[in-house]
């Protein structure tokens, strides 16, 4: 059994339910989910947009490789509509990006393990930081925490949940 951390995200149509879609598609289809952060509202990173983000991080425990989680993630992506175009970022109804896969170190044509924007992103250390404060990334090997205190990121990041 591995342990597979996930970021959800969405900035169109009803955010808060295209979360929730997407964390019973990925309990459905990669695992059960140990763990899930608040939902945090965001601006857009790395590009300007009139609507903000919903993010959430979840924890899945799951049999499957790291590989299939990224097929996986990809098809739930496009079963609840997102659409893939030219621009790297652009507003979507759901993004699913796998952050760690256990501790372990992937460098593939296809997936990154550790995702290689964790420590430049405050909309993913927030919620990282809410579940795991200690966890020590597996390349940076700083904890979640002083990665969070170190990031220069000046995005607007608030929980919607106490």
């Amino acid at each position: 059994m591995a342990t597979c951390y996930f970021i959800l995200g969405s900035n169109l149509g009803d955010r808060r339910r295209n979360l929730e879609e997407a964390t019973m598609a990925i309990a459905r289809s990669i695992g059960k989910i140990s763990r899930q952060s608040a939902i945090y509202e965001s601006e857009p990173w790395g590009y300007h947009d009139t609507m903000s983000y919903y993010n959430q991080v979840i924890i899945v425990e799951t049999d499957l490789p790291p590989q299939h989680c990224l097929e996986m993630a990809l098809n739930i992506e496009k079963g609840l509509g997102r659409r893939r175009g030219a621009m790297r970022y652009e507003a979507r109804v759901i993004d699913i990006d796998i952050l760690f896969y256990n501790k372990e170190i992937i460098q593939t044509r296809d997936l990154i393990i550790p995702h290689p924007e964790i420590q430049k992103r405050r909309f993913v250390l927030e919620p990282l930081n809410e579940l795991m404060p200690q966890f020590e990334h597996p390349v940076l090997h700083d904890e979640i925490s002083l990665l969070l205190n170190k990031c220069d990121d000046r995005c607007w990041v608030k929980c919607l949940e106490s």
